[in-house]
């Protein structure tokens, strides 16, 4: 005998969404986190060491350390590829984050250096490149739409998935909130906080709540938007950028990566109310000075170009950047 509720018909009425779209990804397994993904995974595999690159945040580090599986540190080389003297052996994995959305053709080339069954593609911020030829790939969708938490990841492997489903995507949800209601500096205290949520863990399945939010989402319409707002400020700014991308393979990228040796500039961009991140701070004491990883940690400045923006709105980061450029050179 079936103990399910018979579906609820009348009361009071939840948040309006659109009606439900097909997924991006039909066949991910879902977690509250990225990192709660690569804890699955690992459990699965187990592999004797993961090649981590050095330029990554602390929290895809943390499941590693929980599992007490053995970290090697590798360089990017200028072109956000991994360094030609990486050789790994063969009970090794090695995971490769697609930087900014930004880096398909450096996969691409990984996958001819290694064997697919030991790379790990870290999508967080390429949420719209498909997944790769390799052992798994992970996405965090809250990195890309305002959706309080998850993890997706697609694998080879038979990973197990939890029993429990998460229940702490509602108070993650406070700072969505607050931005659609107030402005963005109201709810940044409550944004740092449903983070440090994530640090614990342990799988659990994704929430009904983001499970429903992301099937109301336009994805098409999304990733049309990035590309518009990437090649715009990539035509306006490519002349100050000393990053260098393969234009034809982007599509839906997270941010315009302007790497540029100007302090200012990230100065003026905040005083505007344009919030640009730093990735990632904890980087310092795994590099060193003179390091690409420490001229990224440094110098680049992840400009939003998301869904959210139209031309005018990347008008006025075009205008303060050239402006703070110029204040420069005088």
């Amino acid at each position: 005998m079936s103990t399910r509720l018979p579906k609820a018909i009348g009361g009071y009425f939840e948040l309006e969404f659109p009606l439900q779209r097909k997924r991006l990804y039909p066949n991910v397994r879902g977690f509250q986190s990225a990192r709660a993904a690569f804890y699955a995974l690992l459990v699965e595999g187990r592999p004797n060491r993961v090649w981590m690159p050095k330029y990554i945040c602390d929290s895809m580090l943390a499941p590693l350390t929980a599992n007490e599986t053995q970290i090697v540190f590798y360089d990017l080389d200028s072109g956000l590829g991994v360094s030609n003297d990486v050789q790994i052996e063969d009970d090794d994995w090695l995971l490769y984050v697609n930087y900014f959305g930004v880096c398909p053709t450096q996969e691409y080339e990984l996958l001819k250096r290694f064997s697919s069954s030991q790379l790990i593609f870290d999508h967080s911020q390429a949420f719209f490149s498909p997944p790769g030829d390799c052992l798994a790939t992970i996405y965090s969708p809250r990195k890309f739409f305002g959706v309080p938490d998850g993890g997706l990841l697609l694998t080879s492997l038979d990973v197990m998935m939890p029993e429990e489903i998460d229940a702490g995507s509602l108070a993650r949800c406070t700072h969505l909130l607050k931005r659609l209601d107030s402005a963005p500096e109201a709810g940044y205290e409550d944004f740092k906080n449903a983070e440090e949520t994530f640090c614990d863990m342990q799988p659990r399945r994704l929430s009904l709540l983001t499970d429903r939010l992301l099937t109301s989402i336009d994805y098409e319409a999304c990733k049309k938007q990035r590309n518009v707002n990437f090649n715009f400020l990539h035509d306006q700014l490519n002349h100050l950028n000393d990053s260098n991308f393969d234009m034809s393979r982007i599509d839906g990228p997270m941010s315009y990566p302007l790497l540029i040796d100007d302090a200012t500039i990230r100065e003026c961009l905040l005083a505007n109310r344009v919030f640009v991140p730093t990735y990632w701070p904890e980087v310092s004491g795994r590099v060193k000075s003179g390091s690409f990883e420490r001229y990224l940690l440094d110098k680049c400045l992840p400009l939003p170009c998301d869904q959210r923006y139209r031309q005018e709105d990347m008008m006025r980061i075009v205008e303060l950047v050239n402006n703070g450029f110029t204040c420069r050179k005088k």
